[in-house]
């Protein structure tokens, strides 16, 4: 179990996951109308939530562990202070343009049917989710027992759970729009076709309507 500093120092010295975190904050950015308000959903340190603050959004931030709250509390002290990030004790407590969850905070979840129930509360219409998820497709995770274990399920079902402490799941996209429906259509996906043989994350970009 990583604190929130072991976590945060991690990340910031990835440079693939530096990488992934780029792409997905200028996806968002150009989403964004100016001056929207966005929440961000598993905001770990609140990495991502510092640069919204910094183009000008309000940003609100849910995070769920202790460990990462405590050390956003000190990544992001001038922003909590200046009240351009606010944080949250449930999704419920705002409501705003956008929702991003970088970093396959959804892969936590085994079904997203009630948490896109309740983010149709949070967002306005004509609003989005944009969500990183793991990449059930990445073919650099073929050399794992439990991928070439669980092929037929995700052919099958769409869907499988991974044996492991921090409970992750892995989703095909079709399963997440539907669990998204009918408050939100799956609009954009990326990488698409053989793309997604090699990036080990997936972007979905949710609209509500």
């Amino acid at each position: 179990m990583h604190t929130g500093e072991q976590y945060h120092n991690f990340m910031q010295a990835s440079q693939r996951d530096l990488q992934v975190r780029d792409r997905f904050q200028k996806i968002a950015l150009d989403l964004l109308p100016a001056g929207a308000d966005v929440l961000d959903f598993g905001a770990g340190t609140g990495i991502d939530a510092k640069t919204y603050t910094a183009n000008g959004h309000l940003t609100f931030v849910y995070e769920p562990s202790e460990a990462m709250r405590e050390y956003l509390a000190q990544h992001c002290h001038d922003e909590i202070a200046r009240k351009t990030m606010v944080t949250v004790a449930s999704p419920l407590g705002c409501k705003v343009q956008a929702v991003t969850a970088n970093f396959a905070v959804l892969n936590h979840f085994s079904d997203h049917t009630l948490l896109f129930e309740e983010l149709s509360h949070v967002v306005d219409l004509g609003g989005f989710v944009l969500a990183s998820m793991l990449n059930p497709y990445y073919l650099g995770d073929v050399r794992y027992r439990w991928w070439r274990a669980n092929v037929i399920n995700l052919i099958r079902h769409g869907h499988y759970p991974i044996a492991s402490e921090s409970g992750i799941h892995r989703f095909a996209p079709r399963v997440v729009a539907r669990a998204a429906a009918p408050y939100f259509r799956l609009e954009q996906l990326t990488p698409r076709g053989f793309g997604l043989a090699s990036d080990p994350y997936m972007f979905l970009l949710f609209r509500r309507i």
